[in-house]
């Protein structure tokens, strides 16, 4: 299994060949965000689910009680590039709150159901993103 840099490195070099069913049906895509301080470019790989055309991922980290990198990169700057096999995009991230991210929640959770564990481990409420092409 893939992780940090070389799952990012693999899938990349592949188009997603390598590294996009991260686990048995546990799709990932590659999210490339502006370093909020460096303005550097960051790449992570996230487990997605599209849902109505758009990639919708979940800002987890484990459940613990700050928001990862990648998401705070976004609220900085919301324009990223996304990978998904081998379609390369640019993005607008949009948080959802509500009713849609009761909804999609609960389609990421189906993927991952890790999601829900995490949401008890922290007060924070767990970001859900929609990354809608530009």
């Amino acid at each position: 299994m893939l992780y940090g840099d070389e799952h990012v490195r693999r899938y990349e070099e592949t188009d997603g060949e390598v590294g996009h069913e991260w686990k048995p049906g546990v799709p990932t895509l590659v999210l490339t965000t502006k370093g909020r301080k460096s303005g550097e470019d960051r790449k992570f790989a996230l487990i997605y689910q599209e849902v109505d055309g758009n990639p919708v991922i979940v800002a987890s980290k484990g459940g613990a009680p700050n928001h990862p990198g990648w998401y705070l990169n976004l609220e900085a700057n919301p324009e990223a590039r996304v990978q998904v096999l081998a379609d390369k995009f640019t993005a607008r991230a949009r948080t959802v709150s509500g009713e849609e991210r009761a909804r999609l929640w609960d389609k990421l959770a189906e993927v991952w159901p890790d999601y829900n564990e995490y949401a008890k481990k922290t007060d924070r409420e767990i970001p859900v993103v929609v990354l809608e092409r530009v």
